[in-house]
C-alpha cells in the first residue's frame, strides 16, 4: 500500500489572499461605478472621484468618506501626548473604567446607592438640591456607603459649596483620612450659567479648590459639556465649548497662584456619548488631544485629560423606550472604547421620569456585559489602528478646536456665550431639519413606531433648568404628535386614519405601501389597509368600511397610471377630504391633493393631516 504524500509545507508567513492579484483604490473605484451606473444612482455626466458621491458629512462639516487606507495611519502610543490614543500606557486593562451610576430619586433613599454599588457600581453620581437629595439628607443617604471605596461625584447646581461641605462632614464623621477621599466635588459654576442663564462668579469655585488643596485625590470641578450637547449642538461644539470652560477655570485657579499642575488636576470632563459608536469613539479620542495641547501652551506637566462618558440624554425617548437599552449600549460601547475613564449609562426610562429598580439594574448590567463578558476593556485602545477612526478623530479636533478659538477670539467662555447660543440654535435647526425628514431616523418613533405600545408611567422628574440653553431630545417633535393621537384615543375610542388605497393585484404589501403607513404611524395615525384594488367601486367601499377621511393612494407606477385618477375621484366624490399619493411629487396626477415620499418633511405631513382630521393641538 502506498503511504499518503506528505502535505506541503505550510511557507513561513502567511499572506491573506495572497494567491490573488493586489487590490488598488483604481480597481476599487471602478467596481463601485459599475454598481451605481447599474442601479442608477451615478448620475449622468458624474465627474467627480465616485466616492465624492458615496461620502457623507457631519454637522461639523466633517466628511466621512466610504474608504479608509493605510495612508490615512495616525502615529502615537496610549499614555502619551498627545493622548489620543488613551490617558493611561496601560488603557483600563487592568481593572475596567469606571461604572457611574447617577441618582436624583430622593424616594429611594440609600437603598437604591446600595444595589448598585454590591451589583458592579463603583462610584456615585448624585445630584444634590432642588432636583435631587436635599444637602441635609446626605448623612443618611450615605450612611451604609463605604466612601473609601466608592467615590461620590456631586452634582449641585448652584448648591455646590454647601453640597461639597456636607459630603466632606460625612467622611470626616466617617473617619475617612484626607487622604483617602476620592470622587469630584461638581463645582461648575459656568456650567450652570449656560443652563440658567444666572450670573457666576468663579471665585466660589477657586476658593473650593484652595480650602480642600488637602485632599490630594479629591477634584472640586466639573466641566460638563452635556448643556452644549443637550441643547442640540454637534460634537465639535460641545468639545470647544467644554473646552473653553475648562480654559476659563484653569486661569481662574492659576491667577490666584495655584501652579497650573495643580490647576488642571481640578478638573474632570463630562462628555454624552451616542448612538453613533464611531463618533463617540472619536470625540473621547480628540478631547484629550485637544486637552494635552492646551496643557501643553499653558506650561503643564502633559498628563491625560480625566473624563467621565454619559449615555446622550437627547438622544432617549419615551415613545418605545426599550430601544434605549440599545441606544445606551452604543453608546457605552463607542465611550468604552474611546477611553472614558468613567462612564454613566442613562437607564432607559429616564425620558418618562423617575427610573425605577429595573431600569437601573438593567442600566449597571449593561456595563457588567461590556466590561465582563465582552472584555471590552482587555484592550488598550481597541479602535487604535483603524484607519478611519484615526482619520475622524482628527478631523473632530481641528473642527473642535476651531469652535475653540473662535470662542477665544470673542472674549472667552463668559463673553462669548451668546456665540456659543446661536452656533448651538443653527446646528438644531439643521437637525430638526434632517429629523423632520427622517434623514436622521429614530427606530420606535419616526421609524417603525408601534401604535399598540403601553409605555410604562414614572414619577415624574423634576424640571429641567431654565433660563439658559434650551433642552432638546431629538424624538420630542413626533411624541407631541403621538400625544394628541393618544388623546383623541381616551375622548373618542378611536385613533385619527389614514385609509391606505393600495392599487393593483399585488399592492397590499409593496415597499410604498409599509412605508406610508410607516410615515403615519409616526404620528399615531391609523392606517387601515384596502387590500388588492382593481377598480374604483371596490376602493370606495372599503374606504367606507375603514371609517377614515383621507386616503392616501400606494401602488406600483404602472398602476398608478391606470388607476390613480379614477380612485382619487370616486373617494372625493365618496366624502374623502383630502386624497395624497405615495411617490415623488408629479403633475401627471392632478386629482392628487399631496404627495408622500422618501425625503418629504413627514413633521409637516403629519400635522397637516392631523389638522384635517380635526385632532386637538
Amino acid at each position: 500500500m502506498t503511504p499518503p504524500a506528505a502535505p506541503d509545507a505550510v511557507p513561513d508567513e502567511l499572506v491573506l489572499a495572497g494567491e490573488f492579484p493586489a487590490a488598488t483604490r483604481a480597481h476599487w473605484q471602478a467596481q463601485v461605478e459599475k454598481v451605481l451606473t447599474r442601479t442608477g444612482a451615478l448620475p449622468d455626466g458624474y465627474a467627480d472621484p465616485v466616492e465624492t458621491l458615496l461620502a457623507t458629512r457631519t454637522y461639523d462639516g466633517v466628511t466621512v468618506d466610504p474608504l479608509y487606507t493605510a495612508a490615512d495611519t495616525r502615529p502615537g502610543f496610549p499614555g502619551l501626548p498627545p493622548f489620543l490614543r488613551g490617558a493611561h500606557p496601560e488603557g483600563h486593562v487592568s481593572t475596567g473604567w469606571d461604572v457611574r451610576q447617577r441618582h436624583a430619586d430622593p424616594a429611594t433613599g440609600g437603598s437604591a446607592l446600595l444595589a448598585d454599588l454590591e451589583h458592579g457600581v463603583t462610584s456615585l453620581w448624585l445630584v444634590v438640591g432642588a432636583a435631587g437629595f436635599p444637602v441635609g439628607r446626605l448623612g443618611d443617604v450615605l450612611a451604609d456607603v463605604y466612601l473609601d471605596l466608592a467615590p461620590v461625584t456631586l452634582d449641585a447646581g448652584a448648591d455646590y459649596r454647601a453640597a461639597a461641605a456636607e459630603l466632606l462632614r460625612v467622611h470626616a464623621d466617617k473617619g475617612i483620612p484626607a487622604s483617602a477621599v476620592k470622587g469630584n466635588l461638581g463645582a461648575d459654576p459656568l456650567g450652570h450659567r449656560a443652563r440658567t442663564g444666572e450670573d457666576v462668579d468663579l471665585g466660589g469655585a477657586v476658593a473650593l479648590a484652595a480650602e480642600t488643596a488637602q485632599y490630594r485625590n479629591l477634584r472640586t470641578i466639573v466641566v460638563d459639556g452635556l448643556p452644549y450637547h443637550q441643547a442640540g449642538g454637534s460634537d465639535a461644539e460641545e468639545l470647544g465649548a467644554a473646552l473653553a470652560a475648562g480654559v476659563a477655570y484653569l486661569r481662574a485657579l492659576t491667577e490666584t497662584g495655584l501652579d497650573v499642575d495643580s490647576a488642571a488636576a481640578e478638573l474632570e470632563f463630562r462628555y454624552a456619548a451616542t448612538a453613533d459608536q464611531f463618533l463617540t469613539i472619536a470625540k473621547f479620542r480628540a478631547a484629550r488631544r485637544l486637552w494635552s495641547r492646551v496643557l501643553q501652551v499653558s506650561g503643564a506637566t502633559p498628563v491625560g485629560q480625566r473624563q467621565h462618558a454619559v449615555t446622550s440624554p437627547a438622544m432617549l425617548t419615551a415613545r418605545d423606550p426599550w430601544v434605549n437599552m440599545l441606544r445606551t449600549t452604543l453608546a457605552c460601547f463607542g465611550a468604552g472604547v474611546g477611553g472614558a475613564d468613567a462612564v454613566t449609562v442613562l437607564p432607559f426610562d429616564t425620558a418618562l421620569g423617575l427610573p425605577d429598580g429595573f431600569a437601573r439594574r438593567i442600566a449597571r448590567n449593561t456595563q457588567s456585559v461590556l466590561l465582563e463578558e465582552s472584555h471590552l476593556a482587555g484592550v488598550i485602545d481597541p479602535a487604535g489602528g483603524s484607519w478611519y477612526v484615526e482619520t475622524l478623530s482628527a478631523d473632530l479636533a481641528e473642527a473642535a478646536w476651531a469652535f475653540f478659538t473662535e470662542i477665544e477670539a470673542a472674549g472667552g467662555f463668559t463673553a462669548a456665550l451668546g456665540l456659543i447660543a446661536d452656533r448651538l440654535a443653527a446646528t438644531w435647526t439643521a437637525r430638526s431639519e434632517r429629523l423632520a425628514t427622517r434623514a436622521d431616523a429614530i427606530t420606535g418613533v419616526s421609524e417603525f413606531p408601534n401604535l399598540a405600545e403601553r409605555a410604562p408611567t414614572r414619577a415624574p422628574a423634576p424640571p429641567a433648568p431654565s433660563g439658559g440653553l434650551p433642552v432638546v431630545r431629538y424624538a420630542e417633535a413626533y411624541e407631541r404628535l403621538r400625544d394628541r393621537s393618544d388623546r383623541t384615543l381616551a375622548d373618542t375610542g378611536a385613533r385619527p386614519r389614514v385609509f391606505l388605497a393600495t392599487l393593483g393585484p399585488v399592492a397590499a404589501h409593496t415597499a410604498r405601501a409599509s412605508f406610508a403607513a410607516n410615515l403615519f404611524q409616526a404620528g399615531g395615525i391609523e392606517t387601515p389597509n384596502g387590500g388588492v384594488l382593481t377598480d374604483p367601486e371596490t376602493a370606495v367601499t372599503r374606504f367606507a368600511e375603514s371609517g377614515a377621511t383621507i386616503a392616501c393612494l400606494c401602488g406600483s407606477e404602472r398602476s398608478y397610471g391606470e388607476l390613480a385618477g379614477p380612485v382619487a375621484r370616486a373617494l372625493k366624490a365618496a366624502g374623502a377630504t383630502r386624497v395624497l399619493l405615495a411617490g415623488k411629487p408629479s403633475a401627471d396626477h392632478a386629482d392628487v391633493d399631496g404627495f408622500v415620499f422618501t425625503g418629504c418633511d413627514a413633521l409637516d405631513v403629519l400635522r397637516v393631516t392631523l389638522e384635517t382630521l380635526g385632532v386637538p393641538a
